[in-house]
């Protein structure tokens, strides 16, 4: 837990879809528990079978979502898919704050840039980096949540991500998750502890 008085540092963790971002996360709160709380994104996209409002996203309405928008009540958002949104909420990292803990991000990429852009220096900017698209096909397939039209454009859109990976503070290959894992703990660990 931090001092009241101390403002929380950010953790990004970006990539493209399916190159395992979302499964090192989970490994950061689940070895870090009293240092970080999971920054909850919102979207406007259908709630999957598995998925729980408030927990793994707020599902707003596109409408809602629109509004939110005009508020200027996102640090960051995105159209990441036409008529797809997604973003992150400013009463998240209040939220998070208040708790005492530093906050963890699991975001698009041009989300996370936008985060780092703004905290600068109190953000960590991380890109996970699949072994190469065909690896990222095949783990997308392997999901079974995804149309095949879904997969194609996720795919595609992979590819001009990984142009966006130097611009991140560190970059973690995914090849092997273990490995991958206790780089990116490594990695938070020290920037935790600056």
């Amino acid at each position: 837990m931090l001092p009241e008085e101390i403002e929380p540092k950010l953790i990004i963790v970006a990539a493209p879809s399916g190159a395992g971002k979302t499964t090192i996360v989970h490994h950061l709160l689940d070895v870090m528990p009293g240092q970080l709380s999971f920054s909850i994104s919102a979207c406007n996209r259908k709630k999957r079978p598995n998925e729980v409002d408030g927990k793994d996203y707020y599902f707003l309405s596109t409408a809602s979502f629109r509004k939110k928008i005009e508020a200027g009540d996102f640090v960051e958002w995105e159209e990441v898919y036409e008529d797809n949104y997604y973003g992150t909420l400013k009463s998240e990292i209040d939220r998070i704050g208040a708790t005492g803990k530093h906050v963890i991000f699991d975001v698009d990429v041009k989300g996370a840039l936008n985060i780092k852009k703004q905290y600068k220096n109190r953000a960590l900017a991380i890109f996970i980096k699949p072994p190469d698209i065909a690896s990222l096909k095949k783990r997308l397939e392997g999901r079974a949540t995804e149309s095949s039209a879904s997969i194609q454009r996720r795919v595609k859109k992979a590819a001009s991500e990984m142009k966006y990976a130097a611009e991140f503070d560190e970059i973690v290959l995914n090849d092997k998750l273990e490995e991958a894992k206790t780089s990116v703990y490594q990695i938070v660990n020290k920037f935790l502890k600056a």
